[in-house]
């Protein structure tokens, strides 16, 4: 516990304030943040965890409204939190470590067939491969020289890793979910 703690909550700190999310039972944790950017954060989340050795996390993505916003987000309510339950319970379930729900079928579909599909990367990137992804997403638009200076490896080591995580083809899936959940949202 001591050596993951600390790594997700500055991982949750980067995507939230504090007050939009919570760790709770010592292992679980829960985050609110704009639906078009919680499959980014989700990649992120996981990333942070992967970077350590032999760690990994189940996040579920609920999108729906937020009936009660309480001052804990654990006592917060409404359809984006029975979704992201419900979510998380089939998870361990079918043995997936990301997968969104929403009140549009169509939409769950398409998308949670796509994370399954990056989910072969993802579920398999090597530490390095994890860190290389987290700091990418910290530092988005910035060379991977530049990239390879604030991680102290070689341009290559990160080139490498990068392309073994599939940042990119992860980057496109995020793109269309961003560009999927946005006409959603505004129909």
């Amino acid at each position: 516990m001591e050596t993951w703690l600390p790594v997700l909550k500055s991982a949750l700190s980067s995507v939230g304030k504090e007050q939009t999310w919570e760790i709770f039972r010592g292992d679980s944790f829960q985050l609110q943040t704009l639906p078009e950017e919680a499959l980014l954060h989700a990649i992120y989340l996981k990333a942070s965890i992967r970077s350590i050795k032999n760690l990994d996390v189940r996040i579920a993505i609920g999108i729906g409204k937020a009936k009660f916003s309480a001052k804990k987000i654990t006592e917060s309510n409404g359809e984006a939190f029975i979704y992201s339950g419900e979510k998380l319970d089939e998870l361990k379930e079918k043995g997936i470590t990301l997968a969104i729900q929403s009140g549009w079928q169509d939409f769950d579909y398409e998308m949670n067939v796509s994370i399954r599909l990056a989910l072969i990367a993802m579920d398999n990137w090597s530490q390095i491969s994890a860190e290389m992804v987290k700091l990418s997403i910290e530092n988005t638009g910035i060379s991977q020289k530049e990239l390879a200076e604030l991680a102290k490896k070689s341009q290559s080591t990160v080139s490498e890793a990068l392309k073994r995580a599939r940042l990119n083809d992860i980057l496109e899936l995020d793109a269309l979910y961003r560009k999927k959940i946005s006409s959603l949202i505004n129909a």
